[in-house]
């Protein structure tokens, strides 16, 4: 008889002493990657209370990662690779795992009254939302989602498309289902998040009827998130060093650094993990440390993935060794840093920045990083070239930034983005600076000192390419 690779695995197990525990199911997870296994279910799996707060997780897209998981009871090795040695760590927060397209999971899910909470980790995106932060009803499979919405009765049985649509699915059966509050904890990287989910989710509800409307008013909290932990994407041969080092076959391990950060700011009325115990910290205004995050790491990395790339490396380790890189990191940092309150302590942690972006056995790939620059730009490198502007300055650091960007679509690079067609549009247009940058922030295009500081650094690095 061929034994499994899961009774290799519980085999170890009971060798270990260890026992497979199966805490009850507390919380939905929607975006099951590498990120979320190294962040929200690693603090899970370290708060004092991990035993009553299990996570059923779906993914954002491929159904691979769910079926990796289900073989391995929802185990998985996290990998903290530091500059001098691995630490290997077994988590078991993650109960349940299923493909992002099994809506039917998802709806008994979050109209099950001990779901006490939902996390989200789908990009920004992912949620499909205009630069206004509108739901963009222009998106074919949201208008979908809503008009199969609207037909009423079979609510609970329809097959959503879009993230916001699968929560409204789930949503509507909580409320008819009488199964109390809930909160909504969106881990993605922009400004205010848990508002901005809550306008997106409101207006869509208020589409959908009037009673479900009233419901996510009175009995959904949203939680507003700032997450920091650097997370490459998995390199195969770290399956065969988990095995080496542990003894466990994990087809699904994730590997991130030792730096781990989490800010919330919001209330839990059906209840929450105690994640303080693991190091998270709740404050009542979260939105410094959020800027923070998004303009120095998350700005940075756009900075690496663009410029890095058109000067020949591939992670952000090669980069911010390039004098040349490390120059215009250094400049936007100036910049942004001049907008952040002391009490974030932006002189820290920008030193800590270096450090971690540094570490050589973090393999973290500028064309991971590349991808979604419209969306991403936005709400990472907008912002700062607004308050220079208005401060009187010629922002020359965020035009750095977005030049280098527009460089690298002139160059022909490969760039994933949901916006791919405007960006096509763009390039081909007469002026393809100004309407490339028109697609991040209209209102920087009509700015004409700053337009022609764009052209400059685009110039300039398409030149040197």
């Amino acid at each position: 008889m061929t034994t499994t690779i899961p009774e290799l695995n519980r085999a170890a197990l009971a060798a270990a002493g260890e026992t497979l525990l199966t805490p009850p199911e507390r919380i939905v997870h929607i975006g099951l990657g590498a990120f979320h296994r190294a962040h929200q279910a690693w603090y899970t799996a370290r708060a004092d209370d991990a035993s009553q707060w299990g996570i059923t997780a779906f993914t954002g897209r491929s159904p691979v990662l769910a079926q990796q998981l289900q073989a391995q009871d929802g185990l998985y090795t996290l990998v903290e690779r530091g500059a001098d040695g691995d630490r290997f760590q077994r988590i078991g927060s993650i109960i349940a795992a299923h493909p992002a397209e099994h809506t039917a999971q998802l709806t008994a899910a979050l109209s099950a009254p001990a779901t006490a909470l939902v996390t989200l980790t789908v990009t920004e995106a992912g949620y499909s939302l205009t630069a206004t932060n509108e739901p963009d009803l222009s998106d074919p499979d949201l208008r979908a989602d809503l008009h199969a919405l609207a037909g009423g009765s079979a609510r609970g049985s329809i097959a959503a498309r879009t993230v916001l649509g699968r929560m409204l699915v789930g949503l509507d059966a909580r409320r008819l289902a009488g199964a109390g509050p809930i909160s909504i904890v969106p881990c993605d990287n922009f400004p205010d998040n848990g508002a901005t989910v809550a306008r997106a989710l409101t207006i869509l509800a208020d589409d959908v009827s009037a009673d479900l409307g009233r419901w996510v008013r009175d009995s959904v909290a949203f939680v507003s998130t700032s997450v920091d932990r650097i997370t490459p994407r998995l390199d195969v041969a770290t399956i065969g060093e988990v095995a080496e080092a542990t003894g466990w076959h994990d087809a699904a391990p994730v590997v991130t650094e030792p730096f781990s950060d989490w800010i919330l700011s919001g209330t839990f009325p059906a209840g929450r993990p105690q994640w303080e115990t693991a190091g998270a910290r709740f404050v009542t205004d979260i939105g410094a440390f959020e800027s923070r995050k998004l303009w120095l790491l998350n700005g940075a990395h756009s900075l690496l993935a663009y410029l890095g790339r058109l000067r020949g490396h591939a992670t952000v380790a090669e980069a911010i060794t390039d004098p040349v890189c490390r120059v215009q990191v250094e400049q936007w940092w100036d910049e942004a840093s001049r907008h952040l309150p002391a009490a974030v302590d932006t002189g820290g942690y920008r030193v800590a920045l270096v450090d971690r972006f540094r570490n050589p056995r973090i393999a973290h790939s500028l064309a991971q990083i590349s991808g979604d620059a419209v969306a991403k730009l936005s709400i990472r490198i907008a912002p700062v070239v607004r308050a220079e502007l208005a401060a009187g300055r010629s922002a020359a650091g965020g035009a750095a930034v977005i030049g280098a960007w527009i460089a690298a679509v002139g160059s022909g690079m490969t760039l994933q983005d949901a916006h791919a067609d405007e960006v096509g549009t763009a390039r081909g247009t007469a002026d393809p600076v100004a309407a490339l940058l028109a697609l991040v922030a209209p209102d920087l295009a009509a700015h004409p000192s700053f337009l022609d500081d764009v052209r400059i650094a685009a110039r300039s690095l398409s030149e040197h390419d």
